[in-house]
């Protein structure tokens, strides 16, 4: 496991500062209380259940986490996925919207948008041509707090394109964030002005 300050610290010499999420998928809660220990406070899920069973306690133990869902999320599992999380990254239709319209709790939180920046048939998320149409309506019509956009690139493309791509995206619809680059590729997505950075197994190390 990387020691996270000293990896935060090159993060903010080579870019303007861009939060580091630790995606904590299927790591245990003793492995994650390490690296809260060390001063990471974000993190990220991909399943609502595995989160509710994981971060209730570590919330509690913790206070100053913020929690994102990084993967899918399904129209079940909604008012479960607003109590836990304080960001959700990957809303991508009306269904979805209109659901957590009908299930917003008191808690502040903030949504992200999620792009299918290489228009990927086995992927979610929004086409490129699709974004601006959909965010103002998220943010115009349904009232929601829409402060961002994520995308995954093509595993086989140049993420260097699809990164720009996604900064053009949020500068025009004016947006605060872009949550780009994972593991292999965060260095280029700092170089295109990423906000958010979901790094997983240079923190936790490989999963079983």
């Amino acid at each position: 496991m990387i020691q996270i300050k000293r990896y935060n610290k090159e993060f903010s010499a080579t870019s303007q500062n861009p939060k580091l999420i630790a995606v904590s998928k299927t790591f245990s809660e003793d492995k994650i209380q390490l690296v809260i220990d060390q001063g990471q406070h974000i993190f990220g899920e991909n399943k609502v259940q595995e989160a509710t069973q994981k971060w209730i306690d570590l919330k509690k133990r913790n206070k100053k986490i913020e929690l994102h869902l990084i993967g899918p999320l399904q129209s079940n599992k909604v008012k479960e996925a607003l109590e836990v999380f304080d960001v959700i990254q990957t809303i991508d239709r009306e269904k979805i919207v209109k659901k957590i319209k009908d299930n917003l709790n008191d808690k502040e939180t903030n949504f992200f948008v999620q792009v299918n920046i290489g228009d990927e048939p086995q992927k979610n998320g929004l086409k490129v041509s699709e974004v601006d149409t959909f965010v103002k309506w998220c943010i115009n019509d349904m009232d929601l707090r829409v402060t961002g956009l994520m995308c995954i690139p093509p595993i086989d493309g140049e993420p260097s394109y699809y990164f720009n791509l996604l900064s053009n995206l949020k500068e025009k619809l004016k947006l605060q964030h872009a949550s780009m680059g994972m593991s292999n590729d965060f260095a280029k997505a700092i170089q295109f002005g990423a906000t958010y950075l979901r790094v997983g197994s240079a923190i936790f190390g490989n999963r079983s």
